[in-house]
């Protein structure tokens, strides 16, 4: 990884955050959540021991090779911290842990937005304004602008196919059948599912549901996919089609998982979305979860 760059900082001494920092996640890998004095503690893999203030954090995010005792649940939970369950550097979402007591404001916002066809409608065109910001979309339903951005996307994927001199046949993607695709395809598979983990674990922080759309509809999460194509252009296609030419028909997920996380790291994208979701859902900048 260039520079040795992560999306998450491995949590020491050191780098933990200050209590008067309000900080979004953590994200932690190989070690174990243990309690001590009724707070919570980190174990690593080399036995460094590093209390964590969790009344300041909004989530943990737990990557490969951490294990949480059933007290060290409870005691996040009384503190409104959530838990979720993720891949390395948070590129995969598996789970998380909904709290009886969180701060449900953002949520209830975005409930009341869906719910409202008019309203809905405007986020939508908001979304889509992003892409086509020289459009006058006034006026347009649902229907007219998801058709404007399946051939933005088609004449997207057609650019660059001329502009890297890849073969280009097409999106296509056999759910359990990754290794029957080419190579642009997987990549764009791997990318995705990348995007998707990231976005649903900073979502879960904010106090949002993945599960309530404004876009898309009848998947499982619809507000993921809204928000991820506010940036697959640049992490996932132009991605894609560089990487097909670069590995010259040879798969390597090594490099695709490099690539793809220093294009994060380069866009910001974590502190840009908080931004992002105020401004398409038309609110006060993203609140976190309070106590």
């Amino acid at each position: 990884m260039a520079g040795g760059q992560r999306l998450f900082v491995k949590i020491t001494r050191d780098s933990l955050p200050q209590v008067k920092d309000k900080y979004p996640f953590l994200y932690l890998e190989r070690g174990r959540l243990e309690i001590d004095d009724s707070s919570i503690k980190w174990i690593d893999s080399t036995n460094n021991v590093v209390p964590l203030p969790v009344a300041t954090l909004n989530a943990l995010l737990l990557g490969p090779g951490t294990s949480i005792t059933h007290d060290a649940v409870k005691t996040a939970t009384a503190a409104n911290c959530s838990v979720c369950w993720v891949g390395e550097d948070s590129l995969l979402f598996y789970a998380a842990g909904f709290l009886p007591t969180a701060d449900t404001r953002n949520l209830k916002q975005q409930i009341e937005l869906a719910a409202d066809p008019e309203k809905s409608l405007e986020v939508a065109r908001r979304m889509f304004a992003r892409r086509f910001p020289d459009a006058d979309l006034a006026g347009k339903n649902l229907k007219e602008m998801m058709g404007m951005e399946g051939h933005r996307v088609r004449a997207l994927y057609q650019g660059k196919a001329e502009e890297y001199q890849v073969g280009w046949k097409g999106r296509k993607f056999v759910p359990g059948k990754f290794e029957t695709s080419d190579i642009t395809n997987q990549v764009l598979t791997a990318s995705n599912a990348a995007l998707y983990g990231i976005l649903c674990s900073a979502v879960h922080s904010m106090g949002y549901s993945p599960h309530i759309g404004f876009i898309h509809s009848g998947s499982p999460l619809p507000f993921i996919y809204d928000l991820a194509d506010l940036y697959k252009e640049r992490l996932c296609i132009d991605l894609a089609f560089s990487l097909t030419r670069d590995m010259a028909g040879r798969y390597n997920k090594h490099k695709v998982s490099e690539a793809f996380r220093e294009r994060v790291i380069e866009m910001d994208l974590l502190a840009k979305l908080a931004e992002d979701i105020a401004e398409v859902l038309g609110v006060g900048r993203a609140r976190g979860r309070r106590k």
